[in-house]
């Protein structure tokens, strides 16, 4: 029997994993709306939600990244103290359960919410109280979802190292990994070394942004120097494959990192947002899935990209026509990708995950 074609409604309800989606870029409009008028911050272009949903999304394809990273001043402006960082963080758990999220890894770099005198433990602390918060919201609407935490230090800045121990020390507390994030360009991961062999060391887990904006370089130095579990993005690896007479190549590095089953954190809709791809159509997601790299699909910034993770899948579908087989082939490489313990990874997989695919086909 075929796999049934992937709807927009099928997409919402299968169970899904989402691996990268960065917390200061899935507000929901009416909370960046709602803080605003709180703090008596005056610099958005409007308090109406409608608007600034619409204002956020950089919806142009072959858009620049400047255009981009500009919400990101605003969101981040807006969560400077507790109470904004909980309430975020727990809309942030529920949004994703309504979505059929059942695993998530969120990151945010907690570096960029001092300016309100937060410490960073007071950060963190506020983030993850929030997720839990939100996990229990979802359970009262009968939904179950897992929401854990990645530390992002900022490439741009000298706190990588003090933002590794800070992860590790919250590994215990729903703190699951560490990651830089900012600039490729001008800023190697290499400059960040000790950050990466302190959690190397500590037997804890690292993803790196690599090879979205930047190229091979990027790629390279992350799993080769620094020693990433995951690529975040990643798509600039299709930099080393060349098709000659229909019949695809991988270079060196490509071969590697398919090898290895290094998983791609892609981000489609975001990719196309930032001008790394001129629309999901000619995006290299699919000639990524087809060559059967470990590729994961995600939502990156939901709000910045207007986007859900379902809408993601659906999207994707509608480009290059992947069935609920695809989508759940999809799911499982995020969910054996994640920084959740294997066992617990196994219940997912064979209680949640794969019984919700077989549902949706009885």
């Amino acid at each position: 029997m075929p796999a049934p074609a992937l709807t927009p409604d099928l997409a919402r309800r299968a169970p899904k994993v989402l691996l990268h989606d960065h917390l200061d870029g899935g507000l929901r409009p009416a909370t960046v709306a709602d803080l605003a008028r709180e703090q008596g911050y005056g610099a958005l272009p409007s308090l109406d939600p409608d608007v600034l949903a619409e204002w956020f999304v950089a919806d142009a394809p072959g858009g620049d990244l400047v255009r981009y990273l500009e919400g990101f001043a605003h969101t981040t402006a807006l969560m400077q103290n507790r109470e904004s960082l909980e309430r975020v963080a727990a809309e942030c758990a529920l949004d994703l359960a309504r979505d059929g999220v059942v695993y998530a890894e969120i990151r945010f770099a907690p570096e960029q919410h001092l300016a309100g005198g937060l410490t960073l433990e007071q950060v963190v602390t506020a983030v993850l109280d929030g997720f839990a918060r939100g996990a229990a919201d979802a359970r009262r609407e009968g939904r179950v979802i897992v929401v854990r935490a990645i530390l992002s230090a900022m490439r741009q800045n000298a706190l990588s190292e003090t933002i590794a121990s800070l992860a590790v020390a919250f590994r215990d507390r729903g703190v699951c990994g560490f990651d830089i994030a900012g600039p490729e360009d001008g800023y190697p991961p290499t400059q960040h070394l000790s950050a990466f062999h302190l959690v190397q060391r500590e037997n804890f887990h690292l993803t790196v942004h690599a090879g979205e904006a930047f190229g091979l370089p990027s790629i390279w130095e992350a799993v080769q120097f620094c020693g990433a579990e995951r690529l975040g993005h990643g798509v600039r690896i299709v930099d080393d494959i060349t098709n000659v007479d229909g019949e695809f190549r991988l270079g060196r590095l490509a071969n590697y990192v398919r090898d290895r089953r290094i998983p791609l954190e892609v981000c489609p809709t975001s990719n196309v947002h930032t001008g790394a791809a001129a629309s999901i159509a000619a995006h290299p997601v699919e000639l990524l899935r087809r060559l059967r790299f470990r590729v994961t699909l995600n939502t990156d910034n939901r709000l910045m990209s207007g986007i859900t993770l379902s809408g993601e899948f659906a999207a994707c579908a509608a480009s290059f026509g992947w069935t609920l087989d695809d989508m759940q082939w999809l799911t499982l490489n995020a969910m054996k990708s994640s920084f959740y313990p294997f066992d617990q990874r196994l219940r997912l997989i064979n209680e949640v995950i794969k019984p919700g695919y077989a549902a949706l086909v009885s």
